[in-house]
């Protein structure tokens, strides 16, 4: 077993007063008042005395005698062989000369509501609303088993590491690798039908860094942009806390995605417009060959940007993906990739790939928010992509999810009545959106079924004001039909229930 580092300062113990005399004496009352104040937590080892001795240059002995002393008065316990510890058993008194403060329900100081700043109330939302699924059915992006690529991804990172420094140093290219940033580029170009080299390629820590640089290269301080109604609740975060919430133009979604016309109505001369055109997020139908079209139609006569996000386009059932927006019009579009939902979230590695006159647009806003991405990982992707794993990975994880997919779909139909519940149509992606009557708040089912053991989220939070449906999203990838089916039978037992204890339920 490696051996751990010991440490011996202990900066709670304060200062002996060497010209005062009995140092022992005042050794044991430091250690007393450090454990009496929480700065020493009970059952936590202590240095050896002669460490101890050495880091304060003191005499062994005159810390063995305030070791003895504190032992005697119960503060410390010590066995042969074994660290000397504050014992386990004390219970520790809060500070009588502190004004305790609120806790939240995690055990963490909270301040005063008035005394935070005033962008303060607002971040912690966000962060109660970004607070991660379980990984129970239905959390989106869960990979285990077939859909995990641990086992290849393991040996490749230790032969890349290897071979390398063993803590790579240095300030790197803001872009991110050069080898990931081809091995992207030509991957898009195959797959995608994406027009770029390598030099456009900006990585990113995940999409929704993505589209935070978007907004802050794009946009100036009155600007408007089109926003999908409803859309992913990342971006509309982002708008709604950097200034641009009231310049934020939600426009409808109909069966052929974005209604474009409807966007020209309301804001013609918008500067940016962000969608979802392979997927929309979050019902699931792709942007239409008329609409996609308009769109760029609208962009180009208006000097505006399209931004693409290009989240799970990997995985459709009936047919080949539809090509990229950005192979339409590459000087228009600022196309967003992620490998969260192919690979893993906590991977946090995607890509923009911007028109050549933003990309250092793009790669400035991006040093300026954290230099680079991490370094090491990006070189194990660039393998994995090379050799051809990512390609493979794909292609299993997206049998195994049109399996999973079809399976899940036939459940909730035979558990759930179509006036209660219905799934929205749809033959791409990683999760699905189930529909639920209007007598149903979706935000309190989605609460009431992670007391059940199901991970949802609700819809209702994607759309503005006025326009919201109830719904739930349901991914299906990481879990086995076994846990699927007995998650959708928990999941239908809440809902009839919501339904009981509320109104009737209107017909769809």
């Amino acid at each position: 077993m490696p051996r751990t580092v010991r440490v011996v300062d202990i900066p709670a113990l304060g200062t002996l007063d060497r010209g005062a005399g009995n140092l022992s004496a005042q050794l044991a009352a430091l250690v007393r008042e450090a454990v009496r104040g929480g700065a020493l937590a009970p059952a936590e080892p202590l240095p050896s005395t002669r460490l101890l001795a050495a880091s304060l240059k003191l005499a062994r002995g005159t810390v063995v005698e305030a070791y003895e002393q504190l032992i005697a008065e119960g503060f410390l316990e010590s066995r042969r062989g074994a660290a000397t510890r504050v014992a386990s058993t004390l219970s520790v008194a809060a500070p009588t000369r502190r004004v305790r403060m609120p806790t939240s329900a995690g055990g963490r100081r909270r301040l005063p509501q008035s005394s935070l700043p005033e962008p303060a109330a607002r971040f912690a939302q966000i962060a109660r609303e970004f607070s991660p699924l379980p990984p129970l059915p239905f959390a989106i992006s869960v990979p285990v088993g077939l859909t995990a690529p641990a086992d290849i991804w393991r040996r490749l990172g230790n032969r890349i590491r290897a071979r390398g420094a063993a803590a790579p140093a240095g300030y790197e290219d803001p872009k991110g690798a050069l080898p990931l940033r081809e091995a992207i580029a030509a991957y898009v170009r195959k797959s995608r039908s994406v027009q770029c080299d390598a030099a456009q390629v900006i990585i990113t820590s995940g999409t929704q860094q993505g589209l935070y640089l978007a907004s802050q290269v794009l946009l100036g301080a009155k600007d408007e942009a089109w926003v999908e109604d409803p859309a992913y609740r990342g971006l509309t975060a982002i708008l709604e806390n950097n200034g641009r919430g009231s310049a934020m133009i939600r426009v409808p979604v109909d069966e052929e995605g974005i209604d474009v016309a409807a966007g020209m109505r309301l804001a013609p001369h918008a500067k940016a417009a962000f969608v979802t055109p392979s997927h929309q997020y979050p019902l699931g139908m792709p942007l239409s060959m008329a609409r996609r079209s308009a769109l760029l139609g609208w962009a180009r006569t208006n000097n505006a940007w399209v931004v693409e996000d290009d989240y799970d386009s990997e995985f459709r059932y009936e047919g080949y993906p539809f090509p990229a927006l950005q192979s339409s019009d590459p000087d228009r579009v600022i196309y967003l990739g992620t490998f969260s939902k192919i690979l893993f979230p906590s991977l946090r590695l995607g890509y923009v790939i911007a028109p050549g006159d933003l990309a250092d647009a793009f790669c400035g806003a991006r040093v300026l928010m954290d230099r680079h991405p991490p370094n090491a990982d990006q070189h194990v992707l660039a393998a994995f992509m090379a050799q051809g794993h990512l390609e493979r990975h794909i292609r299993r994880v997206r049998n195994v999810y049109a399996e999973h997919r079809a399976h899940l779909i036939e459940t909730l139909g035979e558990l759930l009545p179509s006036e209660i519940a219905w799934v929205q149509p749809g033959d791409q992606g990683m999760h699905l959106v189930l529909w639920l009557a209007r007598a149903l708040d979706d935000r309190e089912v989605a609460t009431l079924a992670a007391r059940a053991g199901v991970a949802v989220r609700a819809v209702s939070p994607m759309f503005s004001q006025g326009n919201a449906r109830p719904g739930l999203v349901l991914g299906f990838g990481g879990f086995s039909r076994a846990q699927m089916e007995g998650a959708a039978r928990r999941l239908a037992e809440v809902i009839r229930n919501a339904i009981r204890r509320g109104a009737r339920p209107r017909r769809k």
